[in-house]
């Protein structure tokens, strides 16, 4: 059993979008299209479900179909306070980063702790930080 996993619909970008967070995050990607599903609701070579698992980082995507909104994130991030070690935060950090745009740079803040946000190259906000001493 496993906590909340985002699921994210992307415009037709999916296998690229999971693939690269399988390479920054690491774990196991698993794609089913469109026709391998047997629906009829998008291109047949579309993603239809995705699921990266067996990583610190859960994520599940498919391409949007005919009737479905591509994710637009607002108000809102994926936060990843605290959820590996400093090195690894700011590594994954910076590789989110690459391609996308820095909102708030990774940093330490008065309270002593670092966070920063940025947008990834496929439009999902992230909100990565870290205690100094994890």
């Amino acid at each position: 059993m496993s906590g909340l996993i985002p699921y994210l619909l992307f415009p037709g970008t999916a296998a690229e979008a999971l693939g690269h967070y399988r390479d920054v995050f690491g774990g196991e990607l698993q794609l089913m299209d469109y026709a391998q599903a047997g629906r009829h609701d998008g291109p047949g070579d579309a993603v239809a479900h995705g699921q990266l698992s067996g990583g610190p980082v859960e994520l599940a995507g498919a391409d949007a179909g005919a009737d479905d909104d591509a994710v637009q994130m607002s108000g809102m991030f994926l936060s990843l306070l605290g959820t590996a070690d400093a090195a690894t935060l700011t590594r994954w950090f910076g590789e989110l980063a690459a391609g996308g745009r820095v909102i708030d740079a990774l940093q330490r803040r008065p309270w002593g702790d670092h966070d920063g946000t940025l947008v990834d190259r496929y439009g999902i906000r992230w909100l990565i930080g870290f205690h100094p001493e994890d």
